[in-house]
């Protein structure tokens, strides 16, 4: 499902334009891509966390030009689902496969 898609629901569910709809989905990215560039965590009751990640550094190797490369410690998004939302998608049946 694309963010098209998406809007288009919620717009055909609520009755709210579409433009609206697409709007405020585009300042939800926002808000969360910037809570999250901040390092704050995001948790929806019942849907699941945005976490950030911590990736140690390591070292990984340029295999064409066989040299070594140091990858700095870094952070990551995660997605952790609540244990309600992994319950319904277990239980559910995909109706067509990705």
């Amino acid at each position: 499902m694309t963010k098209a898609e998406v809007v288009s629901e919620i717009a055909d569910k609520t009755g709210i334009d579409k433009l609206v709809v697409s709007e405020t989905v585009e300042t939800f990215f926002k808000v969360m891509k910037g809570a999250m560039s901040k390092g704050e965590n995001i948790y929806f009751r019942g849907f699941g966390s945005f976490v950030l990640k911590k990736r140690a550094q390591k070292i990984a190797r340029n295999i064409s030009k066989n040299t070594a490369l140091v990858i700095e410690e870094h952070y990551i998004p995660q997605f952790k689902p609540a244990k309600v939302f992994s319950d319904k998608i277990k239980i559910s049946v995909p109706t067509k496969a990705s």
